[in-house]
């Protein structure tokens, strides 16, 4: 079965700086009409970073949408026609003041794909060297250092429900799993 769905039209509803806001008509696979609000968004970049002493670098930040702070890995959004490893590089730069010595990509995440057209591109950085950050004039942050083994059952004990976070920390341990079993 095709499950392509074709679009018929498209209303834009909100054009900002990060987000585009559309509601499309949409004809479905048996031929009846639908409506789709979507969300489109640059793509961004995530960063577990992981120090000399095994140490997860994450921010706290507020986020203004759950009226909380929460604690994440390093992120940010890509520049129109940035390249992700670039941006990964920046952004870890930014957030952490953290330079590393090996960085390898993780893969992507396909954020919310109902209604938000953001792909969220993951990296594994280690053997850090710390400096300065320097966060966006409208970021405040606070930098954390947590032991690997500690994050990670933060992970699986729901304590850290940012989806980047869980799946970063979730990907690099089984990439560690995957080297020790492979060595």
């Amino acid at each position: 079965m095709d499950l392509t769905e074709k679009k018929l039209s498209s209303r834009l509803i909100y054009e900002g700086k990060i987000l585009r806001l559309h509601v499309d008509t949409v004809e479905l696979p048996n031929g009846a009409q639908a409506l789709r609000e979507v969300a489109d968004h640059p793509g961004g970049v995530a960063i577990v970073a992981i120090d000399r002493d095994d140490n997860v670098l994450t921010v706290k930040q507020y986020r203004y949408a759950f009226s909380r702070v929460m604690e994440e890995i390093p992120a940010g959004k890509l520049e129109p026609g940035e390249d992700p490893h670039d941006a990964a590089l920046r952004e870890l730069k930014e957030e952490t003041g953290a330079t590393p010595e090996r960085f390898e990509k993780l893969g992507e995440l396909i954020v919310s794909p109902g209604a938000y057209g953001e792909v969220l591109h993951l990296y594994l950085a280690q053997g850090l060297t710390l400096g300065e950050s320097a966060p966006d004039e409208d970021e405040f942050l606070d930098l954390v250092r947590t032991p690997f083994d500690a994050m990670l059952r933060r992970v699986m004990d729901g304590e850290l429900t940012d989806a980047k976070t869980v799946a970063g920390v979730l990907k690099a341990y089984a990439l560690r799993l995957q080297r020790a079993h492979d060595t």
